[in-house]
């Protein structure tokens, strides 16, 4: 006994009391993705928490008695009476070159059983956006290889623009040429599917891998059979990984595909955690939801890198509605939008951009010059033949002039007609523009144009690639250049004139 209480006392002496101060709740109510959890009481909101099987979450409602948190995984697994950590840091994602070709879910998991991604970094899903002090003007153009959008809605790196349209009118079509028309031009591509079919994000990947472009391109998916929270934090996760870039010094472009079902998702939530539905049942925050989403991009100046965010966020429109909420919203927040209009698209004219209501707010500023010089007038033609087209439908007479605008509006029309998948380079985007706005192929008959075009541009890059870069490079096109592309094109007039 005299042993046993000796051993007693020197485990009492050595014995040393410790402190640790952990953040522990109970969930207490779960359901639907969100979870209701006592006894967090100092946490803070939008800090990450993690269940006692390992799923984590994120805090959203802090309410006087009890914490609202959304679920990052099947919610299922979680029941009332399981234990909550507070982990004491907002949510993070993996970011590094090892993302590249990679398909990942936005907690930076895998999903293309390609293995582990060994990231060194992580980065915050949320940051508050570039200052007015570290941007710099937008002049540097993005080149999407689309002849329409490079010549009349030019996009420079650093922009938001938003492409905006009814479903099935060809919006991811311009993003995804967009991707790959920046293979070999030191830009990394972040895409970003929210609420997507699977199907529809492995088809993507598929394409990418095919003209390859994936080597450049990370793809973020959040799809529709995914918790809402994944969708929520979705764009958050692609815009962090080319924040990652931009800070770097690199550029990066992030395409969100689609913010309607983004703001959809995020509107579930807020319903779920019991927050005051507003317009459309809509919470009260939905523009700072997507505001404080796009102000991420930017084009920071020389002091802070140089690097640029530019962003193209895509957004479905109901029944061609662009007055609706969340698009009206969006055009505000953004530098122009591209407009895809469902009856040009039906006709066959695709890309099926409506010049009129497209716009780039960032303009020439951004553009070539010769680029510039070329396709100064060719908005306004484009406009004015839907016009005349309209009013020459009633079959009224025509005078000579109008007769001439319709006639060329209708070789320009074909000519911006591009195939999914083919973007064609600056250069002889610039070589066609100036020979059908300066009217040589005005004669030639408009189901030859596409023809005569090949034709031109085969030419073209056999006997004058020098030519072709010169048109990149110089302030403006010189007569001389001027000079044997009339002439190349003149040849080929000439050769639909004999066969007639």
């Amino acid at each position: 006994m005299k042993r046993f209480s000796q051993i007693l006392l020197k485990e009492l002496e050595e014995f040393e009391v410790t402190f640790s101060k952990e953040k522990r709740g109970i969930v207490t109510e779960v359901g639907d993705g969100i979870a209701r959890i006592s006894g967090l009481s100092d946490v803070a909101y939008n800090e990450t928490l993690r269940f006692e099987n390992g799923i984590l979450g994120v805090t959203q409602n802090l309410e006087e008695d009890s914490v609202g948190a959304i679920i990052l995984g099947d919610y299922k697994k979680i029941k009332a009476g399981d234990k909550v950590e507070g982990l004491g840091r907002v949510l993070e994602v993996p970011v590094g070159r090892e993302l590249l070709g990679r398909v990942i879910n936005p907690l930076g998991e895998p999903l293309d059983g390609g293995g582990e991604i060994n990231c060194k970094e992580t980065s915050p899903l949320e940051k508050i956006a570039p200052g007015v002090i570290t941007r710099e003007a937008v002049k540097e153009p993005l080149e999407t290889g689309i002849i329409a959008i490079d010549a009349m809605i030019p996009i420079g790196k650093g922009q938001r623009e938003l492409i905006i349209g009814d479903r099935q009118t060809g919006k991811t079509a311009i993003a995804i040429d967009t991707i790959i028309n920046q293979k070999g031009k030191n830009v990394i591509c972040i895409y970003v599917a929210i609420g997507q079919k699977k199907s529809k994000v492995a088809k993507i990947k598929a394409k990418l891998e095919e003209m390859g472009a994936m080597e450049h391109t990370v793809i973020v998916s959040a799809t529709a059979s995914d918790p809402a929270a994944l969708l929520y934090i979705a764009p958050y996760a692609g815009c962090a990984i080319g924040e990652y870039f931009r800070d770097k010094g690199e550029d990066a472009l992030v395409v969100y595909d689609d913010l309607s079902k983004h703001a959809w998702a995020y509107r579930e939530i807020s319903l779920l955690l019991r927050r005051p539905p507003g317009r459309e049942a809509y919470p009260g925050d939905i523009f700072y939801l997507h505001s404080r989403l796009l102000e991420r991009a930017a084009k920071l100046n020389k002091d802070y890198g140089g690097g640029s965010l530019t962003a193209l966020p895509i957004i479905e429109t109901q029944a061609a509605d662009i007055s609706a909420y969340i698009p009206t919203n969006v055009i505000s927040i953004t530098d122009g939008q591209i407009y895809l209009e469902p009856e040009l698209f039906y006709q066959g004219i695709r890309p099926a951009i409506n010049v009129g209501l497209s716009v780039s707010r960032v303009g020439g500023s951004a553009q070539r010059k010769t680029m510039k010089q070329v396709a100064g007038k060719l908005r306004l033609e484009l406009a004015q033949y839907r016009e005349l087209a309209a009013f020459a439908q009633f079959g009224s007479e025509v005078d000579e002039t109008t007769k001439k605008q319709l006639e060329r509006g209708k070789r320009l029309t074909e000519i911006l007609k591009q195939p999914q998948f083919s973007p064609i380079p600056q250069e002889e985007q610039i070589a066609i523009l100036f020979v059908l706005t300066s009217g040589i192929w005005d004669e030639i008959p408009v189901e030859k144009i596409t023809e005569a075009k090949e034709k031109f541009l085969k030419i073209l890059k056999a006997k004058h690639p020098q030519l072709l870069k010169a048109l990149l490079e110089q302030p403006e096109i010189t007569e001389e250049e001027a000079s044997i592309l009339k002439k190349l094109a003149l040849e080929i007039l000439e050769g639909y004139k004999n066969e007639k």
